[in-house]
């Protein structure tokens, strides 16, 4: 990151903020960077709320490291490395943020803050969004958290930020060989933890809904409204996989199990019964968030957000998340 190259404006315009010390200058020039930025931390982390402190964190590094841009890297890459390392400094001060362990019979339960990204905060640069989809929908973050930290840093910014060896190196304070060797060990857990799914995550991947997946979120909404047991049953796949977090041992792996413990958790008995949903999409991914009003409450409130993946028209996974009294997805609260 030291050969000399010519300043873009954006870089030029940071210098500037730098030499004049002033700090609502330097963020004005910074803040553009933030969607980028987060959604990087959200790889890392696996949890939207950490995503934005360790994004704040890093304006806050970038400004007391101002001095050391000389802009002979971009002022983009220069900003995603001091996130990696507050990224990597959090998950080393967190005890409860090891790896998930290999060998689970279902580790995807075993990411308790894991949290839904809102769609509304993704980059709006198309080239962005060219690959985010795959890169950002649940069942690739949770695969991300079966890798060491250094490993999962690596190929986040190997594979999906696309650097070169030598760039990631550096930014890591590694060797080109032991970021090549990181890499290549990443790349086989992240294989082993998603069989069956797109693996070349590289490639440029579609992040438009497809009218299969329009239609079953509006039917799963449906059918809550209409207390239609048969009617949700109907949409799931027989070898649904479902989880609700932060809960955990709730994971199940096919739709009986899965209605079982609905019906069993008193879903559409008294209650439990008069629902009101709004699609939305979270992760690049369909989704449904579902208010409750009890017998004693004049309005529906925010319940819990269903992340859907539909393959063939059914729902192959369910991710429910409890937003009861969380208000950072942006959801309105009551209905």
């Amino acid at each position: 990151m030291t050969d000399a190259r010519p300043l873009d404006t954006d870089e030029a315009a940071f210098i500037a903020a730098v030499r004049s010390g002033d700090a609502a200058r330097f963020a004005h020039v910074t803040e553009r960077h933030r969607r980028a930025l987060q959604v990087h931390c959200y790889r890392m982390l696996a949890n939207y709320e950490d995503a934005q402190d360790m994004t704040q964190e890093t304006f806050l590094r970038a400004w007391h490291k101002r001095e050391t841009f000389k802009g002979h890297a971009a002022l983009r890459t220069w900003l995603y490395r001091i996130a990696t390392n507050a990224c990597l400094d959090f998950l080393e001060k967190r005890t409860d943020r090891t790896p998930v362990p290999a060998g689970l019979p279902d580790p995807g339960a075993e990411v308790p803050h894991l949290q839904p990204y809102p769609d509304r905060m993704l980059p709006e640069d198309p080239q962005e969004s060219v690959v985010a989809r795959e890169t950002i929908e649940l069942a690739f973050i949770v695969a991300v958290q079966h890798l060491p930290p250094r490993q999962r840093a690596v190929l986040v910014l190997r594979d999906v930020l696309g650097w070169p060896a030598s760039k990631a190196a550096d930014a890591l304070e590694l060797t080109v060989a032991s970021v090549t060797s990181a890499l290549q060990r990443a790349r086989v857990t992240m294989r082993e933890q998603l069989p069956g799914r797109r693996l070349d995550w590289r490639s440029p991947a579609t992040h438009e809904l497809s009218e299969d997946e329009r239609g079953v979120v509006k039917a799963y909404i449906d059918a809550h409204e209409r207390n239609d047991l048969d009617g949700l049953t109907s949409l799931l796949r027989d070898d649904l996989r479902f989880a609700m977090l932060p809960d955990p041992g709730t994971v199940t792996r096919t739709a009986g199990d899965a209605v079982d413990g609905w019906v069993s958790g008193g879903l559409f008995r008294r209650g439990h019964d008069d629902w009101r949903g709004v699609t939305t999409t979270v992760n690049r991914m369909p989704a449904a968030a579902l208010y409750l009003r009890t017998p004693d409450a004049p309005e529906h409130r925010l319940f819990a957000v269903a992340v859907l993946h539909v393959v063939d028209g059914k729902i192959a996974e369910l991710t429910g998340f409890d937003v009861t009294g969380k208000p950072w997805l942006d959801l309105p609260p009551t209905l």
